[in-house]
Parts: structure tokens; sequence; C-alpha cells
């Protein structure tokens, strides 16, 4: 494969929003913090992360999270960072397919055969026709077709429901246009979070050929409609053979050894079926080509892997060195299969 370089304008105008969107007190704030966690100098940090930003492609919420304070030149530059991120997928997934990306309707209808559950557009049904779907599932997952982060996902369910009419125009006024069969976890992933789909992130690259998985982290959620971490969910970045490399951890300073509500441990968890999950996502990968690196989000279940969603402009996942003990990440891998 020949490799495209990362676009110098891309990077330039990326930069550019950056700093029409500098927010002093903000940054501040946060070299604040983590010069009071890390024992360093508040002004140190904050000039060390303006540079971090401007030089070497790290958001500020990444010098954070990834404990660059704490990190050496050559371990910093083993990150991946939403800054990297941005520009490849600015450069390998082409604009006349992202949109089927943002809409999740229409992002249903192109994956429809690998999300092993059923849903249905509730602008071409009826009140009767939402109603007969609870009939079936009991348990409903509704979506606002146009969100992202965990925003506008909402949980419903039959017994709570008693005039399908205005319940159905409630729907259709409060934008919540998709309704999905609820997802039925493997018991592996039940055990740890029973009342949320636990979904696995597989970021990926297709490169023609081959699909290259780049990185893996197992999301946990809190017992509500979502593991994101607006909803209190956390993460824990899983080896290629889909053990946990450490504690769960979060954006907001959270550490969790076991999950808050079930006691299960975190840095021994196991994914189950990680070769079929493999399999799975090469064909889901293989689906749209022209979007060549997207973040899946997919839940394993008793019968194997289910696709929740794909995001273009995938979000960066990666080793809290105070955590896990690890102090690189996982820019190596994918340098090594997008070839940057």
């Amino acid at each position: 494969m020949n490799a495209k370089k990362l676009s110098l304008g891309t990077r330039a105008r990326y930069l550019f929003l950056r700093v029409k969107g500098f927010n002093f007190s903000s940054v501040w704030s946060r070299a604040r913090d983590v010069a009071k966690q890390h024992n360093r100098s508040t002004f140190g940090v904050f000039v060390d992360m303006l540079w971090s930003a401007a030089f070497h492609n790290t958001a500020f919420q990444d010098y954070v999270d990834f404990e660059f304070a704490t990190l050496n030149r050559q371990e910093r530059a083993t990150y991946m960072t939403h800054s990297l991120s941005n520009h490849l997928a600015m450069t390998y997934d082409d604009p006349k397919y992202r949109e089927l990306f943002h809409d999740k309707i229409e992002f249903n209808r192109v994956f429809d055969e690998f999300l092993g559950r059923e849903w249905l557009d509730i602008r071409e049904s009826s009140a009767d026709g939402v109603r007969d779907f609870f009939e079936r599932h009991r348990t409903v997952v509704a979506k606002e077709p146009f969100s992202n982060s965990g925003h506008g996902v909402h949980r419903h369910r039959y017994e709570d429901v008693s005039d399908w009419g205005a319940f159905y125009a409630e729907l259709k006024q409060s934008g919540q246009s998709l309704i999905e069969e609820n997802i039925k976890q493997h018991p592996t992933l039940a055990e740890v979070c029973p009342g949320t789909a636990n979904t696995t992130r597989i970021t990926t690259f297709f490169d023609g050929d081959r699909t290259h998985v780049l990185s893996m982290a197992q999301k946990f959620g809190r017992g509500t409609v979502s593991d994101q971490q607006t909803y209190g969910g956390f993460y824990t970045m899983l080896n290629l053979d889909g053990s946990a490399r450490g504690a769960g951890y979060d954006s907001h300073g959270n550490v969790h050894a076991t999950h808050p509500e079930s006691g299960v441990s975190i840095p021994d968890f196991q994914l189950p079926m990680v070769q079929e999950m493999f399999d799975f996502i090469d064909r889901v990968a293989r689906t749209v080509p022209q979007m060549q690196y997207v973040g899946w989000d997919v839940v394993i279940t008793a019968d194997g892997p289910v696709l929740v969603e794909g995001n273009w402009a995938a979000g960066v996942y990666e080793n809290k060195p105070s955590v896990t003990g690890i102090r690189t990440g996982s820019l190596p891998r994918f340098r090594e299969a997008i070839g940057f």
C-alpha cells in the first residue's frame, strides 16, 4: 500500500481551530490540576501543554488523560492523540461517505446484516407499528439519528406506556426516530454491568486488502442506557487477546479496580469470542471501503458480536501510565499499519 501523507493543510486548519477556540482559564485550570497531582509547577505544565499542542499534536485533554507530565519525550512520542486521529480521519475517510456515519438510521440500513437486532424507523411506521414493536421486545432503545457521546439515546419499557398514540407523537416530537431491540449481551459482560450494553471499541484501518486492528478498549456502563463517560462510564485498554491491561478509568480522574456496582474485577476481565470479533469486524470494515479509518462499537452476545455504530472521526483510547504501569502508547501500531 502506498501511504498518503498527512496533509499540512489539514494540520494547519486543525491548529487554527484550536487556537481560535483557545480558552485560557480552562487550560490553566487543567494545568493547575495536573501540577497538583504530579507535584509540578503550574506554569511549567501550562507552557508544556501549549508546546505539546502546537508542535506535537497533543490535545489538552490528552495531555491530562495520558499523564504526559510524567512521561519523557520518547514515551510521549508513542501515544496516539485526538489531533493525530483527526488528521487520519480527514485523510483516509472519503467526505462523500461521512454523512452515512452521522445518520444512525442510514447507518443501520447499510450495516443491517451486522446489527443482530430488529430496528424501526418510526417515521415509516405508525403508533400501532411502534406498539407491536414494543410488544415483541418489551425493552426498547430509542435514538435521535444525529447525536453522539451517548446523547440522544433513551430506553423505554412496554409496561411504562399507556397511551400509544401520545407516546408515538412524543417520540416523533423529541426526534427519537430510530427504535431498536435491546441488545442482550454475553454473560461475561452482563456479570460486570447487567444494566448497560457494554461496548468494545475496535479502531481499524482498511488498506483496500486487509483490515488492521489498531487498538481495542472495553467500555463499561453504570446501569444506564449508555456506557459513555457522560453517563458515568469508563474503559480499560485491551490487549489483542482480549485481556484487560489494568483497572478502568475515565477523563474525570476516576479509577476503578472493580466495577462500582457489581464489584467484578476490571484487571481480570477477559473479553470472550475475540477471534469471532476479528472475523466479524473484517467483514464490517469492507462494507464501505471508502471509509478506511473507523472506530467501531461492538457488543459481544452469546451468539457472537453485533455492531452498534461506527465513528469516522474516531475518539482515542490510550494507556494511563499510573493505572496500567505501561508508559508507552499505541501509535507505533498505527504507523506500522497505515504508514504515516
